[in-house]
């Protein structure tokens, strides 16, 4: 029998790449959920909007859900929330204020009512049962980010969320003190965040980035800037609006996503000089002088504002060649192709573009290099490490800088999603796996595309489809003309017309061979057209396209002459 008393930490997603950050502690009949973020699909994902954690276990548990605690408001913790709480009943919902605003206003862009969505501080107490929460502040790319303590009678964890230490950031400095004091009280299980593990030294603070910018503001005084930047990374966007304030610039931004999180921070006081804003029309009627265009687009979606703007698709900006264009950003792992051609295509307009190099700091990561990670882990001293939020390589990173600082080895965890650790007083061994396939958002679906799906879909990206259009009799069993061979993106038929009569051949041949067989039925017949086919068009071609066979039973006119007719 299992033992109720013991604490689990269950992960449901964030291990092994950046994204769908979820998991879970639960103690006896309590369970409290950490994040519930998306991951963005890699290429080869065809379709597929989101990347979502299995959620099997919390529909198998539901009943002892108490809450979810967001740690922060970026899309990899929060952006996962409409599809929870469409499928689990989640009682509450337990976030701080910038994150409780980007969550309200996500439901009700999908019409979705909660009425339980709370925000917390760092001053908040929760407490479930057994299980009682504490927050400390942490310095990250958008405000109101926290860590959080979760004490339980078994011991107590702490999972970072993602942080960065920065001397001189442009929000709040993180809570050092309140941090070394839990580490003090003692920290059975630190869950830890590893982005930048294999990152050396410190991160660059954002002051830094302040002074980069300043300088681009400085320089090009009489041209029109336009600078695209993550529009979830709000305390950049803090300061390029007081870089303009300063410099008496407009600013016209472009981009849902940065007109919602603009909209939020100047609401809730993160951001200021809200007179400074305005619209396309009005900018256009600017001098360049007097304007900074903010968009998105930093990674080359085709779709986002900066590549219409690099395209000249635009509607309502065009570019000039005097202007200037700052990248202040980094490459997301996979993008570098796409960030590459909107770069050239703004060059070939002859605008001047500005990345972010060792010569010009003019985008700052918001989470923690190596030595941060140390910092983190001193300040914590915990027994037990477990690496989170990163692919293999960074949790094994991690995992190694924690063995540099003094845990031992044997106390360190490299987990995969579903795995599961048990805390019982103050000792951690693992636990049995829950279930962990990736649930994916296509559309308005979620969890209908499976890999049978994506198997086919990837086969038609790479070697198209093939369709057999037949128009057989099966009352007499007839082939009534011979079949039409169609295809899309496996060859051009009026280049090929050798191929596709010998592709007719042997369709026509299978179709014969099974209407003499008077037990046969469609589903046998289009069997025998994809067996027969597939080795044939691959011998021939060297490729394996979707054979996708489509009978028509027509009824074939019988003889209407009269041979009784009168002369």
């Amino acid at each position: 029998m299992k033992d109720q008393n013991e604490t689990k930490v269950i992960v449901l997603g964030g291990l092994g790449s950046i994204g769908k950050n979820m998991y879970c502690v639960m103690h006896g009949n309590d369970i409290v959920i950490i994040d519930a973020g998306i991951e963005f699909p890699e290429w080869g994902l065809f379709g597929i909007d989101y990347i979502l954690p299995d959620f099997t276990f919390l529909k198998e548990n539901e009943d002892k859900i108490k809450a979810l605690i967001i740690t922060h408001g970026h899309e990899d913790h929060i952006g996962g929330i409409p599809y929870v709480i469409q499928n689990i009943n989640i009682p509450e919902i337990y976030a701080p204020n910038q994150a409780k605003e980007l969550i309200a206003m996500k439901l009700a862009d999908r019409n979705i009512r909660y009425d339980n969505l709370n925000a917390y501080d760092d001053q908040t107490i929760l407490k479930f049962n057994k299980i009682q929460i504490e927050f400390f502040r942490t310095t990250h790319s958008i405000p109101d980010s926290h860590g959080i303590l979760i004490k339980t009678p078994d011991g107590n964890i702490v999972t970072t969320g993602d942080y960065k230490f920065d001397m001189t950031p442009i929000g709040p400095v993180a809570d050092l003190h309140k941090m070394a004091r839990i580490g003090e009280e003692g920290v059975d299980l630190l869950i830890g965040e590893s982005t930048n593990a294999l990152s050396p030294g410190v991160s660059t603070s954002e002051a830094k980035v302040d002074n980069a910018l300043n300088d681009i503001f400085d320089k090009y005084v009489n041209r029109r800037i336009i600078i695209a930047t993550f529009a979830s990374n709000i305390y950049r966007l803090k300061h390029i609006v007081e870089t303009c304030y300063k410099h008496n610039r407009k600013i016209c931004t472009f981009g849902r996503s940065m007109e919602n999180n603009l909209t939020i921070s100047l609401k809730g006081g993160y951001i200021d000089h809200a007179s400074s804003f305005i619209n396309a029309d009005e900018a256009n009627q600017l001098k360049p002088s007097e304007v900074c265009i903010l968009c998105t687009g930093t990674q080359g979606e085709p779709l986002a504002a900066l590549s219409r703007i690099a395209n000249g698709t635009h509607k309502q900006i065009k570019l000039r060649p005097d202007d200037i264009v700052v990248f202040s950003s980094s490459a997301i792992p996979g993008n570098a192709q796409a960030i590459g051609n909107t770069i050239n295509k703004l060059y070939l307009q002859g605008v001047k573009v500005f990345t972010n190099t060792a010569l010009s700091d003019i985008h700052s990561s918001g989470h923690g290099n190596e030595e941060e990670l140390k910092l983190m882990i001193r300040l914590m001293k915990p027994k037990y490490l477990m690496p989170f939020h990163g692919d293999y390589r960074m949790l094994k990173k991690h995992a190694n800088i924690g063995i540099e600082c003094g845990i031992p080895k044997e106390n360190t965890f490299i987990l995969r999603n579903g795995d599961t650790l048990i805390l019982k007083d103050h000792n951690i061994t693992r636990g049995e796996s829950v279930p962990d396939a990736d649930t994916y958002v296509d559309g308005n679906s979620l969890g209908e595309v499976n890999g049978a799906v994506l198997r086919d879909r990837k086969i038609m990206a790479s070697d198209g489809i093939l369709v057999v259009i037949a128009n057989v009799d099966m009352r007499k069993r007839e082939l009534l003309i011979k079949p039409n061979i169609t295809t899309r993106g496996f060859i051009l038929i009026n280049e090929n017309e050798e191929l596709i009569k010998k592709i007719e051949e042997v369709a026509t041949k299978s179709i014969n061979s099974k209407l003499k067989d008077r037990s046969a039925n469609f589903n046998t017949i289009k069997t025998q057209i994809v067996t027969d086919l597939f080795p044939f068009i691959y011998e021939l071609t060297g490729r394996r396209p979707i054979v996708l066979p489509v009978i028509l039973d027509i009824k074939k006119p019988e003889d209407t002459s009269d041979n009784n007719t009168n002369n």
